[in-house]
C-alpha cells in the first residue's frame, strides 16, 4: 500500500502541537483498559455480572465525556474505589508508539520545529506512558490540560496555551485523533489541522473526520511511503 504525502509548506510552520493517546501512541492500550481490563477489575470487587459491570462503567464514563473529569485518573479512582494508575500498569505492555512516530519526531527536531505535546491525559497517566515508550526525549515541551484546568475541547484551554507558549496559530500544525478537539482548535484559529485515520490499531475508525486523515506520519513530511 502507498501512503500519499500531505502537502504542507514546512517553511511556514514553526510549532507542531501533538496529541498523545490515539495520535503519537496507539489508542489500543486505553481502549482495552477502559472497556475490558477495568470492568474485569471492578467486577472482582463487586462480584457482579461482567456484562452489566461493563455497561455500568461505559455509562459512567459517557456522563463525563469531553469534560476534564473524563481524563482524570484520580477522579475515576475515587468513583470506582480502586487505583486506576496501578490497574493501568498491569497492562503496560500494551503501551506503544504508532508506526514511524519516532522517525517523525526526529525529523521535526532536525527541521528545528517546536515539538509540543498537548494532551488531556493527567500527569500520572503521562508518566506511565513515558516510562514505557520512547517519545519523551523527542518532545520540546509537555502540557497537560489539567495544568490549565480546562480540557482541549474547551476554548479556555487554547487561550491558556497561547499565554503559555506564545505561538502563532497561522504557523502552527496540530495533529489529534479527536474531532471535538480539532474543532476547538479550528475555532481558535489553528491553521494546519490533521486527524488520524486509525487511532486504535485493533479496529477501524468509526467516523470520518472533516480534517485530512493520516495513517503514516512520514507522509506529513511530504514523503510517499510504501507499507
Amino acid at each position: 500500500m502507498i501512503s500519499q504525502s500531505i502537502a504542507l509548506d514546512w517553511n511556514s510552520i514553526d510549532t507542531v502541537l501533538l496529541d498523545m493517546d490515539g495520535t503519537l501512541l496507539d489508542l489500543h492500550f486505553d481502549y482495552y483498559f477502559w472497556t475490558q481490563h477495568l470492568p474485569e477489575k471492578y467486577n472482582q470487587i463487586q462480584s457482579g455480572n461482567i456484562e452489566q459491570t461493563t455497561l455500568y462503567i461505559a455509562n459512567r464514563l459517557a456522563e463525563k465525556q469531553g469534560q476534564l473529569e473524563w481524563y482524570c485518573t484520580d477522579y475515576w479512582s475515587r468513583q470506582f474505589g480502586l487505583n486506576i494508575i496501578q490497574a493501568q500498569a498491569e497492562v503496560k505492555h500494551l503501551i506503544q508508539e504508532r508506526p514511524r512516530v519516532i522517525e517523525f519526531l526526529e525529523c521535526l527536531g532536525k527541521k528545528q520545529k517546536n515539538r509540543v505535546l498537548i494532551t488531556n491525559s493527567d500527569r500520572p497517566s503521562i508518566e506511565l506512558k513515558f516510562a514505557h515508550c520512547s517519545i519523551e526525549p523527542l518532545l520540546d515541551q509537555v502540557i497537560s490540560s489539567h495544568d490549565y484546568r480546562a480540557a482541549k475541547e474547551d476554548p479556555e484551554f487554547w487561550h491558556q496555551l497561547q499565554n503559555s507558549l506564545d505561538f502563532d496559530p497561522n504557523t502552527t500544525l496540530f495533529i489529534d485523533d479527536s474531532e471535538p478537539v480539532l474543532n476547538a482548535a479550528h475555532q481558535y484559529g489553528i491553521k494546519h489541522l490533521l486527524s488520524i485515520k486509525q487511532p486504535i490499531s485493533s479496529q477501524p475508525r468509526e467516523d470520518i473526520s472533516q480534517f485530512p486523515m493520516i495513517d503514516d506520519f512520514m507522509s506529513v513530511l511530504g514523503k510517499q511511503t510504501h507499507g
